[in-house]
């Protein structure tokens, strides 16, 4: 989500005046009715403090936003074929739904050309549309706070049951009486690199994550079942401090950590995890230079995917970790998130010197 308020008002200048220029450049999401368009979408134009503005569609799938009717803004600028049309209409009357080949079958398609033809269509995979659809559902709940799962948005959602079906799906269902289950309470947190979702109970920090990133949901998913918890919107004071630490990392006033945190993982991965802790902020290390040190010389790749698995984003600084060539290497959160982390911290180092 853009934050800074001279683009966005640019953007929203953009929109009021329909700006061919800017299709495809931003996507503005409504909060009172909860779809988001492209820029010269024809549809009645919302007040200022309505609006929020993403560069990409995917980020306002997350943020619980569905496309304007209206615009068609995942299809610009090109024209949907019927099938897409079809498929995409079926997944907003049952979001919660995980597709398989055999749906397409129903629909009179090869799985692969109405895959083909999406990815096509909406510059992203019909798996990465449906997943980013049912995390909106929830995540949109946790961004506005809400407390009751069941609590129907004034988004203008097609299906309230759809809507809880697809919480509870990703979240669990909450407990009918308490202290049946573990309770674990999500929290959305923005930030300068774009919003972040915690997950705690009042002794631990489970997980912090960016909320685009590439499997989230299933992060989220196996968090639930190995801690046999169902999770809420709501804050804990673990979460209101991993808060309050993240907007001091981003001030550049805190560099270490303090919140307590729950380590969920095998004996070898937690092996790299407190790796990864010991390399200075400003400094980085090697996925070859990081098995070394734990003892296993070659076991550089399972290093790599220790490394993939931290649920811990920034805490647990996986992103001080580049390839043996010098080259920055992957990153959950995106590339570009990487190299501002490290260049914030080697800054950051500077100005502590």
């Amino acid at each position: 989500m853009i934050e800074d308020e001279k683009i966005k008002k640019k953007y929203y200048d953009a929109l009021v005046n329909k700006d061919a220029n800017y299709d495809g450049i931003f996507f503005a999401a409504i909060k009172t009715t909860g779809v988001f368009c492209h820029a010269t979408c024809p549809a009645k134009k919302p007040k200022y403090e309505n609006c929020l503005f993403f560069q990409d569609a995917q980020s306002a799938l997350l943020a619980g936003f569905r496309p304007c009717k209206r615009c068609n803004p995942l299809s610009y600028p090109h024209e949907l074929s019927p099938l897409v049309k079809e498929i995409v209409s079926m997944v907003e009357q049952n979001p919660e739904k995980r597709w398989k080949d055999e749906d397409f079958k129903v629909l009179g398609a090869h799985p692969a050309t109405a895959r083909r033809q999406f990815k096509q269509a909406y510059g992203m995979t019909f798996v990465q549309y449906a997943r980013a659809r049912r995390m909106g559902l929830a995540l949109q709940s946790i961004r506005l706070g809400e407390k009751v799962i069941d609590a129907q948005l004034n988004a203008g959602y097609d299906s309230a049951s759809g809507f809880n079906d697809a919480f509870s799906k990703i979240m669990g269902n909450p407990p009918i009486k308490k202290g049946e289950i573990n309770v674990l309470y999500a929290k959305w947190i923005n930030t300068k690199l774009g919003p972040m979702l915690s997950i705690s109970d009042e002794e631990f920090l489970y997980l912090l994550e960016f909320v685009d990133r590439r499997g989230l949901e299933r992060e989220i998913e196996r968090l639930r079942n190995r801690r046999k918890a169902t999770i809420l919107p709501g804050e804990t004071k673990i979460s209101r401090q991993i808060e309050e630490e993240l907007n001091l990392y981003f001030e550049n006033k805190l560099i270490h950590f303090q919140t307590p945190v729950f380590f969920l993982g095998s004996d070898f991965q937690k092996k790299v995890w407190n790796a990864l802790l010991k390399i200075p902020a400003g400094e980085v290390s090697t996925y070859k230079k990081i098995a070394s040190e734990i003892g296993t010389p070659d076991g550089v790749r399972a290093v790599g995917n220790a490394n993939g698995a931290n649920q811990l984003a920034i805490i647990i600084p996986c992103h001080r970790v580049i390839q043996t060539s010098g080259e920055i290497g992957g990153y959950g959160g995106g590339r570009e998130r990487k190299q501002w982390l490290l260049d914030h911290e080697q800054n950051f180092h500077k100005e502590d010197l």
